[in-house]
C-alpha cells in the first residue's frame, strides 16, 4: 500500500541526505543550553521559511521557542517538534577520543541524547512529508514546533497551557534511543511520568535583626559582630542538606524516580564578612505519578520554611514548569510501529565500524569484528519491549522515566517513536565514559543511520495518516479521550468477555454478564421500587408493594376521616 508515494518519501530524503548530515552538524556544534538556544532556533525558523512554512517566533512568551505550519487545503492537521537544547559540562568534538570542541573547555555545553538529531531527524520526515503533499495534490495542514529547554522540561507544557496542541489531530514524538529494549520501536502501555521543576529563592534583607544585639544604636558595630549572622547562603545549604535525605527516606525505593538539584545563584563574595542578601536553589523532580510528585514538593515546602527561619530569611517558591504522566494511543503507535517496520532498523557500515574501533583502540581496547551493540539495528514489538520492562517494575507502578512529550499526549493522539542510537557493544568488564555517546552523536558516519531511519519513518506514518483519516477518528475515541471506565448495558456474554479482556481500562456490567470487572444495578430495581421487570434486574427486596400498600391506606383512612386521629394531633 502506498508504494508509490512511499518509494518517493524514501528518494527524497536520500537526495537530501547531505543536506540533513550539515543541518546536524551545524546544530550539534552550536550546542546550546536551555534557553539560550538562540542561534538553533534562529537556524529552524530560517530553514521553515524558506520552504514556505508560515513560522511564529517566540512562541508561548519563549524567546526561543517557535512554532510553524504549512498549509495544503482542507485535511487533517499532523505534527512533530524539534528540541535542540545541550548539557552543561558535556562538551565533546566529533572525534573518536576525549577532547572538547575547538576552542570551549571541557565544561561547556554538549549534545548527549542528542538533541541535535532529534530535530533533524523530525525536520526530515516533515519536509519530505510536504513535498510529498504538493507532488500528489494531498490536502492538509503540517505544524511544526520548536522546544526549547527539554532537560529542564520548559517548553511543552508552557506551549499545551496556551493551547498550542489544540488542534492537533496526531502528533509523532520522536527520540535517539540508548534504553534497552525500546531501541527502535514505540511506546505502548508504559510512557513517562510525572515531573516537577522548580526553585526556591531565599532572601535576607535584615541579617542584623538574627538575634538581639545589645549595643543595637552603636553607629558602627563592633568587629562587624552584628552582621556575622546567618544569610541565603546559610539557608540554602540547609535547604540543600535536609533535602538530600529525600533520596534515603522517601517512596518509591524501586521503580524509576529521581531527583535533582542545582544551585542558581549563591550571594555574593565580597571583601566585607557581609551575610548573603540572596540565593536560589533549583530542583528537578522525576516520578512515577502527579500524586508523588506533589508529596515531594510538600517536604521540599517544609525544608525550605525550617531553612529560612534558621536563618532569618524569607523565601519564594517559583515553578518552571510540570508535565503529567503519558497517555498511551494504540491506534496512532500500531501505524508507526507499522511504517518502522516498512522503513527498516537503522544499518552501521563499514565506515562506522572503523570509527567504532578507533574509539575502543583509543579506550586500550581490541579491535572487533561487531563493535556496535546489536539491539540497535533491530526492531522489537512494543508489546514485548513493554512485557520486559514491566519485568523489573513494581507491580503499582504504571510509567517509566520521564520526558516532557508527555503534555502533548493529553492534547491530541501521540505515538512516541524510538530509533536507535549508536552505541558501543559492551562486555561485563567495560564501560564507556560518557564522552563515547557523545561523540558518536557528533560524528555523520555514526548518527547519520539513525537520522534517516528516524526521517523516514515518520513522514511514511504521516503519509497513512494522511491517505486515511478513519484512523484519526479511532484514535480519538474513549481511552485516547481519557475516559476510566466502559459500562456495557445489555450486551451479550461472549462479546462482554470479549471486551474486558481486549481493553485495559474497567468494564462496568449491566445486563452483561459476570464478565465484566464491575457490575451496576440500579438502586430503585435493587430495592424492587421499579415495577417494571426486565431480564437483567435481580429485585434483592419489594418496596414497591410495601409502598404501593402504605399509600393505599394513607388514602382510605384520610376519605374516612381516621387519619390524622387524636393521637396524630396537636
Amino acid at each position: 500500500m502506498y508504494k508509490k508515494e512511499y518509494k518517493y518519501l524514501s528518494k527524497w530524503i536520500d537526495r537530501n541526505a547531505e543536506q540533513l548530515s550539515e543541518w546536524n552538524q551545524y546544530i550539534w556544534n552550536l550546542a546550546e543550553p536551555a534557553w539560550r538556544e538562540y542561534e538553533s532556533s534562529k537556524f529552524y525558523v530560517e530553514i521553515l521559511k524558506k520552504n514556505k512554512f508560515k513560522v511564529k517566533k517566540s512562541s508561548a512568551g519563549m524567546p526561543t521557542a517557535f512554532c510553524a505550519e504549512w498549509k495544503n487545503g482542507s485535511g487533517p492537521t499532523l505534527a512533530t517538534y524539534a528540541e535542540y537544547d545541550a548539557v552543561p559540562g558535556q562538551c565533546q568534538a566529533a572525534v573518536p577520543y576525549k577532547i572538547p570542541r575547538k576552542g570551549l573547555s571541557e565544561y561547556a555545553s554538549g549534545h548527549t541524547d542528542p538533541h541535535s538529531a532529534l530535530g533533524i531527524s523530525t525536520l526530515g520526515g516533515i519536509l519530505a512529508t510536504k513535498a510529498l503533499m504538493e507532488k500528489y495534490n494531498i490536502p492538509g495542514k503540517l505544524f511544526f514546533t520548536g522546544e526549547p529547554a527539554e532537560k529542564l522540561r520548559g517548553s511543552k507544557p508552557i506551549h499545551a497551557a496556551n493551547g498550542y496542541y489544540d488542534n492537533i489531530d496526531a502528533m509523532i514524538s520522536f527520540h535517539p534511543c540508548y534504553m534497552l529494549p525500546w531501541c527502535n520501536t514505540v511506546r505502548w502501555d508504559i510512557h513517562c511520568g510525572a515531573a516537577y521543576a522548580l526553585f526556591y529563592r531565599f532572601e535576607c534583607k535584615k541579617p542584623e535583626q538574627w538575634s538581639e544585639n545589645p549595643n543595637q544604636f552603636s553607629p558602627i558595630p563592633q568587629s562587624h559582630a552584628d552582621v556575622r549572622s546567618p544569610g541565603a547562603d546559610e539557608a540554602l545549604i540547609l535547604m540543600y542538606s535536609s533535602s538530600k535525605n529525600l533520596r534515603d527516606n522517601m517512596l518509591p525505593h524501586s521503580g524509576s524516580w529521581s531527583m535533582n538539584e542545582i544551585i542558581l545563584s549563591s550571594g555574593q563574595a565580597t571583601a566585607d564578612n557581609l551575610p548573603s542578601k540572596i540565593s536560589e536553589l533549583q530542583y528537578m523532580i522525576r516520578v512515577p505519578t502527579i500524586d508523588e510528585a506533589e508529596k515531594v514538593v510538600n517536604v521540599l515546602d517544609r525544608n525550605a520554611y525550617a531553612a529560612a527561619k534558621m536563618t532569618n530569611c524569607s523565601f519564594t517558591k517559583h515553578w518552571v514548569s510540570k508535565s503529567r504522566p503519558g497517555i498511551p494511543n494504540h491506534i496512532i503507535s500500531e501505524l508507526v510501529f507499522e511504517s518502522l517496520n516498512q522503513v527498516g532498523p537503522p544499518k552501521w557500515g563499514s565506515s562506522a565500524n572503523k570509527i567504532a574501533n578507533k574509539i575502543r583502540k583509543n579506550l586500550g581496547l581490541k579491535k572487533i569484528k561487531e563493535p556496535f551493540l546489536k539491539e540497535i539495528s533491530k526492531i522489537i514489538n512494543p508489546k514485548k519491549a513493554d512485557a520486559i520492562v514491566r519485568n523489573n517494575l513494581p507491580p503499582s507502578q504504571l510509567n517509566f522515566t520521564s520526558d516532557d512529550y508527555t503534555e502533548m499526549c493529553w492534547h491530541t493522539p501521540t505515538a512516541r517513536l524510538y530509533i536507535g542510537r549508536p552505541m558501543l557493544t559492551s562486555g561485563q568488564d567495560v564501560k564507556y565514559p560518557d564522552w563515547v555517546m557523545n561523540a558518536l552523536g557528533g560524528i555523520p558516519e555514526t548518527i547519520n543511520p539513525m537520522i534517516f531511519t528516524a526521517s523516514k519513518t515518520i513522514a511514511l506514518s504521516f503519509l497513512k495518516i494522511l491517505k486515511n483519516p478513519k484512523i484519526l477518528k479511532d484514535a480519538k475515541i474513549l481511552e485516547s479521550a481519557g475516559v476510566f471506565s466502559i459500562v456495557l448495558e445489555c450486551v451479550e456474554t461472549s462479546l462482554a468477555k470479549s471486551v474486558t479482556k481486549q481493553i485495559k481500562i474497567p468494564t462496568i456490567g449491566i445486563g452483561a454478564s459476570n464478565n465484566c470487572d464491575g457490575q451496576i444495578l440500579v438502586f430503585d430495581d435493587l430495592i424492587g421500587l421499579n415495577p417494571i421487570n426486565a431480564r437483567f434486574v435481580k429485585k434483592y427486596a419489594n418496596i414497591h408493594k410495601q409502598i404501593k400498600n402504605a399509600v393505599s391506606n394513607y388514602s382510605k383512612e384520610v376519605r374516612k376521616a381516621q387519619f390524622p386521629s387524636k393521637k396524630y394531633s396537636y
